[in-house]
């Protein structure tokens, strides 16, 4: 046995949202991180792909290629069924014509001398125009071949799938398909129990929606757990009121089941957040944050951030009045934003969600109008340097240090305009408001997980 005190598993995290984001199907079983139980031994876990659970199965090949066979008898088929019904119209109309020979064959047999010169050739003639028929009977010969050959495929395959259901029978296959659903689900719940990770890469962009104008901002509740699957939507950054909520993120695709609430007050800009059932926003005009619960249709708290810039004082690179943005990750409720005594540089602090009290605050010394966009991830504040086409995540700002790095962390600005960026902690996935497009980022963490064994 070896002894390993104070290891380093290093494990690439590729984390996935809860909805409509999956492996593509060709795509296997997926690690995503690994850990220690309690006896010291290594757990990994994994998410089978979400599509064609059984698409590596040697009986779904094998009935694939028979769906082929049947496909091809198929077009087979209905090649003979219209070339049978072509020639069977030629023989219809030829059939006059053989009634008239024929009657002319009998009177010849009966009395060869009635058969003048004339009558003779009339009688050529008429055989000549019967000629034709010969291929058509041809063609009937090689179609009656055909038929014996697709009906012994036929056979074939009769017997092939009879084989198969005979070996399938052995298994119950709905009853395995609802265990591998019921395992990528406790899968998904392990993953969410996972620890935090830092940022190494963002996935391609994922069009949910096009609605709305240029600017404005959308989110799920980012608390966790939650199993609340509601949808909002905020259209616009200038003194906007009405808020729509949507039942499912599906119904958001769609467009439909939603409901309207009108907010008392204005808001600016689009750095929003729902957090365990209520909105937070930046009253217009003012550096008060404003707490709105959505079942109730109220307002709990409302409190001024001392100090913020507001009214485009201190906005991001696109303007605005992105002043105050306010944000959830893993650890809670954030709001980032600046101050004069700053010099414009980004702060962070950290709110009590009850009564959006500042518990602690940072200084990154990074400028605010040198962002594009902004968002925490575990506690750490990652911030792009662009909002416009060939942006990248440029810095990064660890609360739990309180120091910082430059990163280089491209992604994909589709419609090349971004104007509001959340990360969402409970489904681990960025939302975006790009140019009237409603996106989805999957993002890749990288976790140092302390492990030790015998």
């Amino acid at each position: 046995m070896h002894l390993f005190s104070a290891m380093f598993l290093l494990v690439m995290l590729a984390v996935m949202p809860s909805e409509a984001l999956y492996p593509s199907p060709e795509e296997g079983w997926q690690i995503y991180s690994s850990a220690q139980d309690a006896d010291g031994k290594c757990i990994c876990t994994v998410v089978a792909p979400a599509q064609n659970m059984c698409n590596r199965d040697p009986r779904s090949r094998q009935l694939r290629q028979l769906m082929e066979k049947v496909q091809n008898i198929s077009q087979s088929m209905e090649v003979l069924d219209l070339r049978t019904y072509r020639d069977l119209q030629y023989v219809r109309n030829t059939e006059s014509l053989m009634k008239v020979v024929d009657g002319k064959l009998k009177v010849a047999s009966e009395n060869p001398r009635s058969l003048n010169p004339k009558g003779f050739q009339e009688l050529k003639d008429k055989v000549t125009q019967l000629l034709p028929l010969l291929p058509v009977l041809e063609q009937y010969k090689a179609d009656a071949k055909m038929i014996l050959r697709l009906r012994e495929e036929v056979r074939n395959l009769s017997l092939v799938l009879m084989a198969i259901q005979e070996e399938m029978g052995a298994y119950d296959y709905e009853e395995l398909r609802q265990r591998v659903l019921l395992l990528e689900t406790r899968l998904h719940s392990c993953m969410q129990k996972l620890g935090c990770g830092k940022l190494t890469g963002v996935s391609n962009p994922i069009t949910v929606r096009a609605s709305g104008s240029r600017f404005g901002s959308w989110m799920t509740d980012t608390m966790i757990p939650s199993s609340d699957n509601r949808v909002w939507s905020m259209d616009g950054y200038f003194k906007g009121r009405r808020v729509l909520e949507y039942r499912t993120m599906n119904d958001f695709m769609k467009g439909q089941n939603f409901v309207q609430h009108l907010l008392p007050h204005p808001w600016a800009g689009t750095g929003h957040v729902v957090y365990n059932g209520s909105l937070y926003y930046n009253k217009y005009q003012s550096n008060i944050i404003i707490k709105y619960h959505f079942r109730s249709r109220s307002v709990l708290v409302q409190r001024n951030l001392n100090g913020a810039g507001y009214n485009n004082t201190f906005p991001y690179s696109w303007g605005g009045s992105s002043d105050i943005d306010l944000m959830a990750d893993e650890n809670g409720l954030w709001a980032v934003y600046t101050t004069i005594p700053n010099a414009g540089n980004i702060v962070i602090s950290r709110l009590e969600p009850q009564n959006l009290e500042v518990l602690q605050t940072w200084d990154t010394g990074f400028p605010k109008r040198s962002a594009g966009e902004s968002f925490m991830i575990c506690g750490t504040l990652y911030v792009t340097n662009s909002h416009l086409a060939g942006a990248k995540i440029y810095f990064a700002y660890y609360t739990n240090t309180s120091s910082y790095e430059y990163t280089d962390i491209p992604f994909h600005n589709q419609y090349s305009h971004i104007s509001m960026m959340d990360y969402n902690p409970r489904e681990r996935v960025l939302y975006t408001w790009n140019n009237g497009h409603q996106v989805l980022y999957n993002v890749t963490l990288f976790q140092v997980i302390k492990t030790s064994g015998d």
